[in-house]
């Protein structure tokens, strides 16, 4: 394994290390409705052990990893009153972590996504043959 691959799998790791910060966001109960439904979606996405591009696939199996996730906590950060996100990551020092709930939830996520984009491939593609 390159270096640069060894590098991108480090801060893929340290990138998800801030869902804890994000799930004790999530529970927490003053956190805005619409702020829950977000983050669900980030703590899911990252805690899913199937990936939109899989991570077998040198470089690009990461960059969903580098990208998306840092954008979802990055708009977590945007619609959380700041003092909920300083109270949770200042939590996250006494070890949390995220049930194993949320790794089912966000497989079924991106296995539909999956689904979705399969079906609409084979529906463009059989429109085109007629």
């Amino acid at each position: 394994m390159g270096p640069m691959l060894k590098t991108l799998r480090l801060k893929a790791s340290q990138l998800k290390k801030q869902i804890d910060i994000v799930f004790l966001a999530y529970a927490h109960p003053e956190t805005p409705w619409y702020a829950k439904v977000w983050l669900i979606f980030v703590i899911s996405y990252a805690m899913s052990p199937i990936d939109l591009i899989p991570d077998f696939i040198p470089i690009l199996g990461l960059l969903d990893d580098l990208i998306l996730i840092p954008l979802g906590i990055a708009i977590a950060i945007k619609i959380i009153p700041k003092h909920i996100w300083e109270e949770c990551k200042a939590q996250t020092e006494n070890g949390v972590s995220v049930p194993l709930v949320y790794r089912y939830i966000g497989t079924v996520v991106i296995v539909l996504l999956w689904g979705v984009l399969l079906v609409a491939l084979v529906r463009l593609l059989t429109t085109k043959e007629r």
